[in-house]
């Protein structure tokens, strides 16, 4: 099977944004205290019983527990970044216009549409949580309830009106 060549686009290669709310933080930080405490002694114990069995180079359970300990330390280090330089979203904000936190609620085609404003960190458009550097996210900040919202896409262009900012 070929693998389909893509060209390099403009969502590549981003730097995670520091914004998170205070529960997304809370979370992080649990995460991260569980792969100190739990997975990476886990994994230094799993290596030492693979060490005692005598030949590194062949011995395919203390490769599997080096792999898994480096990727648990890169999940330890690439949190505790995130989370020194993480900057908490105000749930106290003003809803004249839109801004990181807010939720809103747009119409199209008589359909309403709500979303929440966050970090890219916390994303997830199935539950209608979108980036305010996404298109729709940098189209909808600092709008005002009753503006005409208009996205462009790369093959359309799809116009909102926004309706509640909470």
């Amino acid at each position: 099977m070929r693998v389909p060549i893509r060209k390099a686009g403009i969502y590549q290669n981003l730097k995670a944004d520091s914004y998170l709310t205070q529960d997304k933080f809370l979370e992080l930080q649990d995460k991260l205290k569980k792969l100190k405490v739990v997975a990476r002694p886990k994994w230094i114990k799993e290596m030492r019983i693979a060490a005692s069995d005598g030949d590194f180079s062949e011995n395919a359970s203390y490769q599997i527990a080096k792999a898994k300990l480096r990727g648990t330390n890169q999940k330890i280090d690439d949190l505790e970044y995130l989370l020194s330089r993480a900057q908490i979203i105000s749930a106290k904000l003003d809803n004249t216009i839109v801004r990181l936190g807010h939720k809103v609620t747009l119409l199209k085609d008589q359909e309403k549409f709500i979303f929440h404003i966050l970090g890219a960190t916390e994303t997830n458009p199935d539950k209608g949580i979108i980036s305010f550097s996404s298109p729709l996210g940098q189209a909808l900040m600092a709008k005002k309830v009753g503006e005409i919202i208009k996205v462009k896409l790369a093959d359309r262009e799809l116009e909102y009106k926004l309706i509640n900012i909470q």
